[in-house]
């Protein structure tokens, strides 16, 4: 049964051999807060018989998710402090976050909207939602570019891109369409003729963002995924995560994102991760991220290098965090500038 279809309950992965049935109980909890789905190809290349398994650690839960730490927050990157309408999250000036569903293929167990994703979550927008949205997104002439999130917009069937392209191309101001996704390694098989001619509907130029976290999940059919999107005239970019117990080393970091390259995908964002409620066991510090990052030069070609990224709580945006953005004040304190200039302290004060 788990060949066919996802995991979704504690039982399943009981089922699966992921989860022993004595941490039941505390999954069972969990569950009762956080979605969980695990794609049949994720399950495939889970190996049971590695406790620190680096793909079981993305999407199997972990008890130690119920432990919440004071600096983390349910809405971490400050979406709904730049949110005018529902479904929108207008916080740079010439794009928009389009929100058009809450739904994912697979719950990555440190996701920063994990509080607003999922069948507890904010649900996919309703008809008269979405026309506000685009109504939005059509009286601000500065919007250049508009980036499909969510949730991952590309569970939502052909037909119903194909709608949201044709509305996006009727405005003549946006020239870019991006989507955030992770189905390209995930549900491969999702990424047919009929899925690329929907993303292709508008006539804008289309970018796809990739997540993908561990150089095994850029499987070979992960791989041709890819290229039928590249294929088509497709721009495809990557982000991932730094992860502890994932790609917290030099040699999978450097092998992720030539695996990237190799599958004709620019590496782009390197993210720290952020602060999701019940994630801390995740996060390294900025110190160890640096370190790895600054690892990278010199060590693998410039087309592999992403850049490291610092979302600010609070809703300030992203920020590089090199040399010039961000500075220790004390031992994990720092002040970071963000795109306009203005200082803010990581973690935030209490």
């Amino acid at each position: 049964m788990n060949a066919i279809r996802s995991i979704r309950t504690p039982a399943e992965l009981t089922d699966a051999g992921l989860v022993a049935p004595d941490r039941l109980a505390g999954i069972e909890r969990l569950a009762e807060r956080y979605a969980i789905a695990i794609s049949p190809a994720m399950a495939a290349l889970i190996d049971r018989a590695d406790p620190n398994d680096p793909i079981a650690r993305q999407f199997v839960p972990d008890a130690a998710e119920l432990n919440v730490t004071p600096e983390e927050r349910a809405d971490p990157i400050g979406d709904l402090a730049h949110s005018p309408v529902e479904g929108i999250v207008h916080r740079y000036p010439d794009r928009v976050l389009l929100k058009a569903v809450h739904v994912c293929p697979v719950y990555c167990r440190f996701c920063f909207r994990r509080e607003m994703v999922g069948p507890q979550g904010l649900g996919t927008l309703s008809p008269d939602a979405m026309d506000v949205a685009f109504a939005y997104i059509g009286d601000h002439p500065e919007i250049w570019e508009v980036i499909l999130t969510g949730g991952d917009p590309l569970v939502l069937s052909p037909r119903r891109l194909t709608e949201i392209m044709q509305r996006l191309s009727a405005i003549d101001h946006v020239k870019i369409v991006r989507f955030h996704t992770r189905v390209p390694v995930v549900e491969p098989e999702r990424i047919d003729d009929a899925l690329i001619a929907a993303l292709m509907a508008s006539g804008k130029t289309a970018y796809v963002a990739l997540h993908a976290n561990h150089p095994r999940e850029l499987t070979p059919t992960a791989r041709a995924a890819c290229a039928r999107l590249v294929d088509s005239g497709i721009v495809m970019i990557s982000q991932s995560v730094l992860l502890k117990g994932v790609n917290d080393d030099p040699d999978t970091l450097a092998a992720l994102m030539r695996a990237f390259v190799e599958t004709r995908v620019k590496p782009y964002y390197l993210h720290h991760p952020d602060l999701a409620p019940g994630t801390s066991h995740f996060r390294l510090s900025i110190e160890e991220g640096r370190a790895l990052v600054a690892g990278l030069r010199g060590r693998i070609s410039g087309l592999c290098q992403p850049t490291y990224i610092l979302d600010i709580p609070g809703g300030h945006g992203k920020a590089a965090i090199g040399p010039d953005a961000i500075r220790q004040e004390y031992a994990g304190r720092y002040t970071v500038s963000d795109f306009k200039g203005v200082e803010h302290t990581y973690p935030p004060s209490e």
